[in-house]
């Protein structure tokens, strides 16, 4: 039986943000990158494997996660 790479959608709803990092500093695939004005953005979405540690410690709410169909490990 194959196994399946979790895979997962993020969403940065920026008028919630306010710029503190702890999703960029914090995200253990490295999703996230500062843009010119200290915001986070979604720099490489296809690394997201829906652990949702952004999700859960984003202190304004501002990230949604959201688990996508995963892929074969060996792919």
């Amino acid at each position: 039986m194959a196994t399946k790479k979790k895979r997962g959608s993020v969403k940065i709803f920026e008028n919630w943000c306010k710029g503190c990092g702890l999703c960029v500093a914090f995200c253990p695939t490295k999703v996230f990158d500062l843009n010119g004005e200290g915001r986070p953005v979604v720099a490489r979405p296809q690394d997201c494997v829906a652990c949702k540690w952004c999700e859960w410690h984003c202190p304004d709410f501002a990230i949604v996660v959201t688990e996508l169909p995963g892929e074969d490990k060996d792919a």
